[in-house]
């Protein structure tokens, strides 16, 4: 039976009110495919894979500047944020710290959660003040009880709080189903193979799981009294580096791990690249090897538009409509800026720009603005003059007026 069958099958006992913590804690759920090593949220962060493909999709969602529009007569015109989506934490707590840590649970466990501390006075479409300040909480502290696909109470660190005393948000979801589905449940059968790889690596190079060598004589039979003698007179020598001498009759074998045997390379290496899937990113992005692609990208923008659209961009947009409908007021909306994400080496930048004000379609003023720089001033423009000849303002189209003469 699968765990979203599991869960499902829990929603229907008890009243259909029921506890849906095995999802956000996998240690609850007992051990998933494997008999070596437990995974959990936690415990998956120790494959390097894991802990690449969380980091990576976190870090850029952290550094994406959030911004908040309204419609002005159909243009979209930006306007304060409010204090939530600047120091969302409090003081002690960024924007840029917050988005990452809640992108980090959504990504691996599907779900990330808050207590709602402060309110502003700015009503929200529940009939309560907004969100004004979210305490992050750890996900193994969160107990859901549910009513089919709504949740009737949040349970965290022991005290129960109503659905909308908590900061809910999910991906990865299902149709009547109130909890995202977390990707290091799906993906443990391949977490646990490869992190029992790297258990088998640790006992082998450990000698605690296949005898290091072994020690025969081969000129007689020996008892277990002369076999303890002789391994710990053979162990007394070779534990500081010595050199152990003896005579005709004993013969040393090192005994050598076989890769092929173990799997060990295969597991690691095939691993990685199923991990990468489950968490939405390309394994080259995380190092993870890559055989039979051919696809190369004429610059690193291309390869980061690429990311966006098909991994990053859906759970980006996700987070937009969430902060839209729970952080601020209709009509304003919120954006995160991908830009940052699609940043071009400087010489692609600066054609891109030339081509958009030789369009007419960004004015240089507006282009100072993108690099972060003032405007003109008199003596610049002055000095451009010197430089090359006098200013040429290109001429206006004009519009025809009905009923005007020449």
């Amino acid at each position: 039976m699968g765990i979203l069958d599991r869960m499902r099958r829990a929603v229907t006992r008890d009243a259909n009110i029921v506890t849906a913590e095995d999802l956000l804690n996998l240690s609850r759920e007992g051990r998933l495919g494997g008999k070596s090593v437990h995974v959990t949220n936690d415990s998956a962060l120790r494959h390097s894979a894991v802990w690449a493909a969380l980091r990576l999709r976190a870090d850029l969602v952290s550094m994406m500047p959030i911004d908040v529009y309204r419609k002005v007569q159909g243009l979209q015109v930006e306007v304060p944020k409010p204090p939530v989506l600047v120091t969302p934490g409090g003081q002690e707590v960024g924007i840029k710290e917050w988005m990452y840590s809640t992108e980090f649970d959504l990504d691996r466990a599907g779900n990330c959660f808050g207590l709602i501390t402060e309110r502003t006075g700015v009503i929200g479409p529940d009939g309560r003040g907004l969100p004004g300040r979210i305490d992050l909480v750890e996900l193994s502290e969160v107990t859901v009880r549910a009513n089919g696909s709504q949740i009737k109470k949040f349970k965290i660190c022991g005290t129960e709080y109503d659905p909308w005393e908590v900061w809910h948000e999910k991906q990865y979801t299902v149709a009547g189903f109130p909890l995202g589905l977390s990707p290091v449940a799906y993906a443990a059968w391949t977490i646990e193979e490869s992190l029992n790889a790297q258990q088998f690596a640790r006992d082998w190079f450990g000698a605690g799981i296949i005898p290091s060598g072994t020690l025969k004589n081969v000129g007689k039979t020996i008892n277990q009294k002369n076999a303890r003698e002789a391994k710990e007179a053979f162990r007394a020598a070779v534990s500081n580096g010595d050199v152990f001498v003896h005579g005709s009759d004993w013969e040393y074998k090192p005994i050598q791990a076989v890769a092929q045997q173990a799997q060990f390379i295969e597991a690691r290496q095939f691993g990685m690249g199923d991990i990468a899937r489950f968490f939405g990113v390309p394994s080259d992005l995380i190092d993870a090897a890559v055989s039979g692609s051919s696809v190369t990208y004429a610059n690193i923008s291309q390869r980061n538009l690429q990311f966006l659209i098909m991994h990053l961009g859906p759970a980006v947009g996700r987070r937009e409509d969430a902060f839209s409908r729970k952080l601020v007021s209709n009509p304003r909306y919120v954006k995160l800026n991908t830009d940052a994400l699609l940043r071009m080496d400087p010489a692609a930048r600066a054609q891109t720009l030339k081509t958009q004000i030789d369009s007419r379609t960004l004015a240089p003023s507006e282009a100072r603005a993108i690099e972060e720089r003032p405007p003109f001033t008199e003596e610049q423009l002055a000095e451009f003059d010197r430089l090359f000849g006098s200013r040429s303002v290109p001429a206006q189209p004009t519009t025809a007026v009905p009923g005007a003469t020449s």
